[in-house]
């Protein structure tokens, strides 16, 4: 068994195949499907059942959990700037 002081690892590697993804396109398609089944007109695409768009619905949750987690760290900062001055003023007056 050889010792190697400087020896670096090899990097891991995968296989990532992206995919094309319009997401205008299929928005188009969701409203298209929507309107035609308020109006009642059925074609063999939109036969199949409703799926909602946990997508969008995950995405506007992840933009409320950024904007909370930002308002709280404004909070703390606050609370700690208003400790800080009361504890100016018990310690030096």
């Amino acid at each position: 068994m050889a010792v190697r002081f400087l020896h670096t690892p090899k990097n891991k590697q995968f296989n990532f195949k992206p995919r094309y993804y319009n997401e205008e396109k299929e928005e188009l398609e969701k409203r298209v499907q929507k309107i035609k089944r308020e109006l009642g007109v059925e074609d063999e695409d939109t036969a199949k059942p409703y799926s909602p768009n946990i997508k969008g619905q995950m995405r506007g949750y992840f933009k409320k959990n950024v904007e909370l987690r930002r308002k709280s760290t404004v909070r703390l900062v606050i609370i700690l700037l208003i400790l800080f001055v009361a504890a100016y003023f018990l310690l030096y007056f």
